[in-house]
């Protein structure tokens, strides 16, 4: 099963060789995703990350309440995601 967990962008570049990139923060850790799929996100926005493409925009306040339900249930264990 695969959970679609809300990251916020924090880096977006155009890589030499073509196409455009983010670093993608779930809390400490960082995922590279290929914003192909949705070129216009911008730095402060949250996606939904599926085999390294940014596949949706979700606005900060459904990110947030995603992520607060997910704690709740004990999705995350006991690592910490923001």
């Amino acid at each position: 099963m695969c959970l679609g967990i809300p990251g916020r962008i924090t880096e977006i570049w155009d890589a030499p060789t073509g196409g455009r990139f983010a670093h993608v923060a779930f809390g400490d850790e960082v995922k590279t995703a290929s914003l192909a799929y949705l070129p216009d996100l911008a730095v402060g926005d949250y996606t939904i990350l599926h085999a390294g493409f940014a596949l949706t925009r979700i606005d900060e306040q459904s990110a947030q309440l995603t992520l607060a339900t997910m704690r709740e249930y004990g999705v995350f264990g006991e690592q910490e995601v923001s």
